[in-house]
């Protein structure tokens, strides 16, 4: 947190001196612990954490799972039934990993809309917002080539239909899917990749936490308030903050063993709840299920793209003007990574002075209105399409468009802020007390 006065690592004894000339490591923990943490923060700040359990929880689960499992169309399927069958505690590590990746997206969830909500991504946070944002975005290619590795038919299918998703590009678009297949369709070569990239990913996503938490550190964290932490003198910076160590470790640490009861039991009674019943099917060619439906976690962006068809009026007038290059399937297909782009670009389309949700009135319900919007286009990827189901998939992809596109910068002019805290102490003091942030 640089530009905060704090005390700063001191070696004492003659080792500390000697290995921290050579090798700072000690210096490095300590000042990451020690360091000054706004002291209004509420718990809404606790997913930090999960999301570095459920990482480190993905990464040895799935090397050990690597060491059982075989990449190949003839015996993946039946190398993890092994696993799960004739490996010892096998199946607790398969449904421990399938399930961390719920675990995981879930939090990574919360965690963006906190940072939504109070304006993480502002001035100067706008690289840890993108570097998060570029965490989010390898997050989702090595789950989706791990949903691919059981080889069950909605594994099989589910791959066949997303990178059919690259071949609707014209001119650039079937060489990049037969690239990513390594071959005309789903198979041998398909498996093989993807095997390779999602184990190798998860530790370029470790790379991305450690620059994503320099980056935080570098410009100080945020906190509900939205101001930012006295620098003038340590004895200012002292009454906004603690340090991390004890206070927020055992915070933090308290609600991760509440959030890992409900893992735990999620796991142990209900493992499957989060599956398909079609990934127990051996993946068959030649037999489409009935519904081809991706993990939940993908949901959202699954509706944005089939809520554009070619009867949507947009659609119709994208392919008017581009001469039919840009039809339905391409339209959805940017429709899709278009709704990722304007979340990685809030911190430019956001137009209002005001950091924190807090002192918004006006951007409550319109954020309020996005997590709902959210909820619904989840729902909406969920069922077949039919009956009213086309319909909320167009509001809500709509509403997302509109939301960071339109709203967010109108709001920026007109909305009229709530009076906001001068400082940290006073935001703390209003809500605690005095006499408490004295002790």
């Amino acid at each position: 947190m640089a530009g905060i006065p704090h005390d700063h690592y001191e070696p004492r004894t003659g080792f500390e001196k000697w290995l921290h000339e050579r090798l700072p490591i000690v210096s490095l923990v300590y000042d990451t612990l020690m360091i000054p943490t706004p002291k209004n923060l509420n718990w809404w700040w606790i997913f930090g954490i999960v999301l570095a359990f459920a990482l480190v929880l993905q990464i040895v689960t799935g090397v050990i799972l690597a060491m059982h499992y075989t990449p190949n169309v003839d015996l993946a399927f039946a190398s993890v039934e092994h696993i799960m069958r004739n490996v010892r505690g096998g199946y607790m590590l398969r449904y421990v990993h399938a399930n961390g990746a719920s675990l995981f997206f879930f939090a990574v969830y919360v965690h963006i809309f906190r940072g939504l909500y109070y304006g993480s991504y502002k001035s100067p946070r706008e690289v840890t917002w993108i570097i998060g944002m570029l965490i989010y975005l390898v997050m989702m290619g090595t789950a989706f080539m791990g949903y691919v590795l059981p080889w069950g038919q909605m594994s099989f299918w589910g791959a066949t239909v997303i990178t059919g998703l690259f071949g609707a590009i014209p001119l650039i678009g079937e060489p990049i899917q037969t690239w990513l297949l390594g071959g005309p369709a789903v198979g041998n070569p398909t498996l093989n990749r993807f095997f390779s990239l999602h184990y190798l990913l998860p530790f370029i996503i470790a790379a991305l936490v450690i620059v994503h938490i320099w980056a935080f550190h570098t410009t100080g964290n945020n906190n509900p308030a939205g101001v930012e932490v006295r620098r003038g003198s340590k004895e200012e910076a002292e009454k906004d903050t603690l340090p991390f160590w004890p206070y927020f470790v055992i915070k933090d640490l308290f609600a991760l063993g509440v959030v890992l009861i409900v893992f735990w039991a999620i796991v142990g009674f209900m493992p499957n709840f989060l599956g398909e019943a079609d990934n127990y099917i051996e993946a068959n060619p030649l037999m489409t299920p009935p519904e081809i439906v991706p993990e939940w976690y993908f949901l959202p962006f699954y509706a944005i793209l089939r809520a554009f068809t070619a009867d949507v009026w947009v659609v119709q007038i994208a392919s008017f003007v581009t001469g039919g290059i840009v039809d339905a399937k391409f339209f959805g297909v940017i429709a899709m990574f278009g709704a990722i782009v304007v979340l990685a670009l809030v911190p430019w389309l956001d137009t209002s002075s005001v950091r924190s949700g807090k002192y918004r009135p006006m951007f409550r319900w319109w954020f309020y209105l996005l997590v709902i919007d959210f909820v619904v286009l989840m729902w909406s990827g969920s069922q077949p399409v039919g009956g009213i189901v086309p319909a909320l998939s167009l509001i809500g992809a709509s509403y997302w468009f509109a939301y960071f596109l339109v709203i967010l910068p109108i709001l920026g002019i007109i909305e009229k802020p709530e009076p906001i805290p001068a400082t940290i102490e006073e935001d703390f003091n209003a809500h605690y007390g005095k006499q408490e942030a004295a002790e």
